[in-house]
């Protein structure tokens, strides 16, 4: 005990000079940081850096991975959207009529051309092959798109499909899929030297008949080997100019199995990598195991920072992978750069600072010494304790002078304080008065806006009311001229005319309800009953045809519906004639006006109903006016009419579950089509539906 006594005075005798110092002390303190820490922070500055921009990496291809996703589902969505356009066109509906194939086989043919088709074929309903392909009757149901297909479902997906499908198809396309094995250095080895199998985007929708019975099934599929333009359109979107800074270069790839069948890296002079195969450990996790590879992979010939993610045909297989990348090697060097000028900027900063420490070192001690004392003095209670004068002129001593000011300030600053805290609270409660006299005044504004509301929901309802008296008046009007011109003392030759004109009294005085049944449409509506629309064609005409005979209007009528729809009498007339009406108005120097109707399905549900169409041959709509046609108070009439008159044609259409629709060509022709259901499904009010231009959109 005694020795270890000594030992630990010697060394305290020896530490004296440190410990007993406030400069050694200062000096220690200010110099360790600068020669221990700076070093352990640059190490963790490293770390960190290079982690965090190696996460960032894989976060960009990541993101980059998820959107070459989106474009190839996009791209295999759009050969489905082709298949379903072409199943629902008039020309394939009439070429199916034929008893031929040649005609057929033309569609099938032009129609691969102009979409991109590398193959397209008509099925029949059991799934055999009926043109499109030379092997005429073979059995195609095996295909899950087509199995899809025959169940009343089109889908569209990946398959691969073997050299003697291709030819069984057409014995000019397994030739075009072929794509000779590049040896590549880190690949798996393999026996085999061409991939000969084509990696296809396939798809197959039904053809289905109006009563809903299924026609046949359309097959098409586009042939990806080699394929550039669809990696070049994927590398565009995702890769786009400048997404990439310091010189690196973006790719995109598609692999059947492990072979780029479709890439867009390059090997030498251009050549693209067509044949080269993925590494080993990329298929291993992606084909073998299912998962996403991101991180740095070897590319080929080079490192990339890499996203796979496995591809799946229709059945659910894993059958190839899709790539995107960049290369690895400009940004790493940029980021060694980066960490070697922080470095040294971190080195030059830390000796600067040791020098400045050891030279001002002598000048910081005294006055520091008087302004601990003070502060000490200030704790143990006693405010007025102050450093008092200072020889020193430099920044210490300033700082001495300085300290001594600002504890004067801070003494009265406090009652300051004190004063301040008290006007703060009554400012608090001056403003807490204010806010609740401006939260009255907006609950006011508030009232009054919703009151302006209703009072231009008025006008509007009146201005309704105006416009819907218009037809019936006009309708009395020209049959009054007519009496005077035709009755004598003999009433007989225009007794229908003395009927209708009592008929259109009763209407008149159904516009009030009409006008309200625009804005509440469930509480004001007509009695629904089962309806022929052609009779209501023809009544209609018979009111309007002075007004047509006097434009030289001609008629022409083709009603072939058969099916009858719920709706008010008088609220289908009211569509009727306020559509012919503005026919006849759009024909001032004469044309044509055709009507026609015809049973149909509402897609929807497949509901029966019938389809009124109203052609005029007039001055037709403006394209910019198409779109608000049926908005309230929007008319191209400015002497005539409030724009009403078609809004208030929409809700009532609407509310029966039906839809009314509008196409023109300017000075050419006009067609308002009217769908109306058997039985009706009375919709909400349009004031909780969406308006007409947004539906009309």
């Amino acid at each position: 005990m005694g020795r270890l006594s000594r030992l630990r005075a010697a060394l305290d005798e020896r530490l004296t000079p440190f410990t007993g110092s406030v400069r050694h002390k200062l000096l220690t303190l200010v110099l360790a940081p600068l020669l221990l820490g700076v070093p352990a922070l640059l190490l963790i500055v490293w770390y960190w850096g290079t982690q965090g921009y190696n996460q960032l990496l894989i976060n960009k291809v990541s993101a980059d991975l998820g959107t070459a996703r989106q474009v190839f589902d996009r791209m295999q969505t759009t050969v489905g959207d082709g298949l379903t356009a072409l199943a629902a066109s008039h020309r394939l509906a009439l070429a199916l009529e034929r008893p031929e194939d040649s005609g057929l086989t033309v569609l099938l043919s032009e129609t691969a051309r102009r979409q991109g088709f590398d193959f397209l074929l008509l099925l029949d309903p059991q799934g055999r092959v009926r043109a499109g392909a030379r092997s005429a009757g073979a059995d195609r149901s095996g295909w899950a798109v087509v199995r899809s297909a025959l169940d009343g479902n089109g889908t569209h997906g990946l398959d691969v499909l073997a050299p003697e499908q291709l030819a069984a198809i057409d014995p000019a396309l397994p030739p075009r899929v072929v794509i000779p094995l590049v040896p590549t250095r880190n690949a798996a080895s393999t026996a085999r030297v061409v991939e000969d199998r084509a990696l296809t985007i396939h798809a197959a929708v039904p053809i289905v008949g109006l009563g809903g019975e299924l026609l046949g099934v359309l097959e098409g599929g586009v042939l990806l080997n080699g394929s550039q333009a669809i990696v070049d359109r994927i590398n565009t979107v995702v890769y786009q100019e400048a997404s990439l800074p310091l010189g690196s270069q973006g790719t995109a790839t598609l692999f059947l199995d492990d072979t780029r069948i479709a890439t867009n890296v390059r090997l030498f002079e251009g050549e693209r990598a067509l044949g080269t195969r993925a590494s080993a450990a990329v298929y291993r996790r992606v084909m073998d195991e299912g998962r996403v590879w991101l991180g740095s992979a070897f590319v080929v010939d080079d490192i990339y920072v890499s996203g796979y993610e496995p591809l799946l045909d229709t059945e659910g297989r894993r059958i190839g992978m899709l790539y995107v990348g960049f290369l690895e090697a400009p940004l790493q060097e940029a980021l060694y750069r980066a960490m070697a000028g922080l470095f040294l900027a971190f080195l030059v900063v830390s000796g600067l600072g040791t020098l400045a420490d050891l030279r001002f070192a002598q000048s910081i001690f005294r006055p520091l010494e008087r302004m601990n004392r003070v502060i000490a003095t200030i704790e143990a209670g006693d405010e007025t304790a102050r450093a008092g004068p200072i020889l020193s002129r430099d920044e210490l001593g300033r700082l001495s002078r300085a300290f001594d000011q600002l504890l004067d300030s801070l003494a009265a600053r406090r009652l300051e304080l004190q004063r301040s805290a008290e006007d703060l609270d009554r400012k608090v409660a001056e403003r807490t008065a204010e806010l609740e006299c401006a939260n009255a005044t907006l609950q006011q504004a508030s009232r009054q806006l919703v009151m302006s509301e209703k009072l231009a929901a008025i006008g509007q309802l009146t201005a309704g009311v105006a416009h819907e008296i218009n037809n019936p008046v006009a309708v009395i009007q020209g049959n009054l001229d007519l009496l005077r011109e035709v009755l004598g003392d003999a009433a007989d030759p225009v007794r229908d005319e003395i009927r209708l004109i009592d008929e259109q009294t009763r209407r008149i005085q159904t516009i009030i309800a009409k006008l309200l049944q625009f804005a509440r449409p469930g509480d004001f509506a007509g009695q629904a009953e089962p309806i022929d629309l052609n009779a209501v064609v023809f009544d209609c005409l018979l009111l309007t045809r002075h007004t047509m005979g006097r434009r030289r209007i001609t008629v022409e009528t083709d009603l072939a519906s058969k099916v009858l729809v719920e709706i008010s009498r008088g609220e289908l007339q009211q569509v009727l004639i306020n559509l012919m009406v503005n026919a006849v108005q759009a024909m001032p120097d004469g044309g044509t006006l055709t009507m026609e109707t015809r049973d149909t399905l509402f897609p929807e549900d497949d509901e029966e109903g019938v389809v009124l169409s109203v052609h005029d041959t007039g001055h037709g709509i403006a394209a910019d006016h198409l779109r608000r046609v049926f908005d309230p108070f929007f008319t191209t009439k400015k002497s005539e009419g409030t724009g009403l008159g078609l809004s208030i044609s929409f809700a009532i259409v609407q509310r029966q579950g039906g839809h009314i629709t509008v196409e023109s060509q300017p000075g050419v022709r006009t067609t308002f089509t009217v769908a109306l259901r058997r039985k009706a499904r009375f919709a909400d009010p349009p004031g909780e539906a969406a308006p007409p231009s947004a539906l009309f959109g």
